[in-house]
């Protein structure tokens, strides 16, 4: 790896890192004032879990394996403890970038978890489901039978299925052996404090270039392509959410503009290393129309999806992997898709799409069933009425 490519790495593994408080701001903005430090935590502690884990084992079962046979569903334990790796600069930027990924992932779901989850359960949950459902699901996308089985293979280039549908269903899954919030949906529950909504979504744009442009692994065209197609997207899905709210409800809101520039950013995830032109404003556009859709389900439903985790990660990365099926550029990156001759494309990413949601939501809802009977999920209801700061962390996050 050039220096030049090894600096681009180091510099978008920091800025994914950087995410994950965002992603705490973004959320905590969101939540009611006596939960915020709760979410605040629970986001910065997949910070400390997830890496120890990844350099002990899932670094090695999510991406070292050959592809077939047993190889194609599961890596092997040959760099555990990143064994073998010692001084080989290029492996080793490699296991820190992805690390980032791992990390985020689990922190994505605990939006939908939101002012009643117990902190110890979660504590636990984390390691478990990154090591049941996220290291064999990003191994089946870039090592396993998503890559090696399917014909042509199905593709994502920095994340939509492997993270964005994998934790939005896994929290549709835990929502509904959680249950709902008290109150929810006849009291309203509007965010706390919209400046911290505004500020978090700025620093996940801003990590998101690391995210889907460091994806590249090195500092070349694909990633100045992935790099403006997430500005576009992200740019096309705020402005189709803001005028989806203006036709709808008579007025564009903050937090709005703020869900929508965050749906056009999973939906481009998939592709943004592989789509040109002007793929990104479609990207955006649909994706904003979709996940604002698909938020006006969960109250019809009845499933309490605290800050639209389902909604938008879930319903966005679906709508991602889909549309890449069709818009897929091999002159950039990857494979054809449909509008490029090859129509076989739509149908691998469809199945790769459907395998990740049913065996994320079906091992998510073990793990939640299992936790639920055996150390409990929630917090009693009187913790939930005097708030999880207090309760669970025993701190308060505003003191007059």
């Amino acid at each position: 790896m050039e220096s030049g490519d090894m600096a681009w790495m180091l510099m978008s593994t920091a800025l994914v890192v950087f995410m994950v408080p965002g992603l705490a701001l973004f959320y905590g903005g969101m939540v009611r004032s006596r939960n915020v430090l709760n979410m605040l935590s629970m986001n910065t502690y997949c910070l400390g879990i997830v890496p120890l884990l990844w350099v002990i084992c899932t670094y090695s079962l999510g991406n070292n394996g050959s592809g077939s046979g047993l190889g194609a569903l599961i890596g092997n334990f040959d760099l555990v403890g990143l064994k073998g790796l010692t001084g080989d600069a290029e492996s080793l930027v490699g296991v820190a970038f992805l690390m980032t990924f791992a990390a985020i992932t689990p922190a994505l779901i605990s939006g939908a978890v939101a002012d009643r989850m117990k902190f110890s359960a979660w504590m636990i949950f984390v390691p478990i489901w990154s090591l049941l459902v996220y290291t064999p699901v990003t191994y089946w996308v870039y090592t396993g039978w998503h890559h090696s089985k399917l014909d042509p293979a199905a593709i994502d280039f920095a994340g939509g299925t492997a993270i964005h549908i994998n934790a939005g269903v896994a929290s549709l899954a835990l929502v509904l052996v959680l249950g709902k919030r008290a109150g929810w949906p006849e009291t309203a529950m509007p965010p706390h404090n919209l400046v911290y909504v505004m500020l978090g979504a700025g620093i996940l744009w801003f990590g998101w270039f690391g995210f889907n442009a460091g994806s590249a692994f090195a500092a070349n065209g694909q990633a100045v392509q992935a790099l403006l197609n997430t500005f576009v997207a992200a740019s096309a899905g705020m402005i189709a959410w803001l005028a989806v709210e203006r036709i709808r409800d008579g007025h564009a809101t903050t937090l709005g503009g703020a869900s929508g520039l965050v749906a056009g950013l999973v939906a481009i995830t998939p592709a943004a290393g592989y789509v040109g032109g002007l793929s990104p404003i479609i990207f955006g556009f649909a994706a904003s129309v979709c996940c604002y859709s698909a938020i006006q389900l969960k109250t019809k439903y009845g499933y309490d999806d605290s800050l639209d985790v389902v909604g938008i990660h879930m319903v966005g990365g679906i709508v991602g992997g889909i549309l890449l099926g069709f818009f897929a550029d091999a002159r950039i990156g990857g494979a054809d898709g449909l509008f490029f001759g090859d129509g076989g494309l739509v149908v691998s990413q469809l199945i790769a799409i459907g395998s990740v949601l049913i065996f994320s939501f079906v091992v998510t809802y073990a793990i939640a069933k299992v936790l639920d009977a055996t150390i409990g999920l929630r917090v009693s209801q009187d913790d939930e009425r005097i708030g999880l700061d207090l309760t669970q962390h025993a701190e308060a996050a505003y003191v007059d």
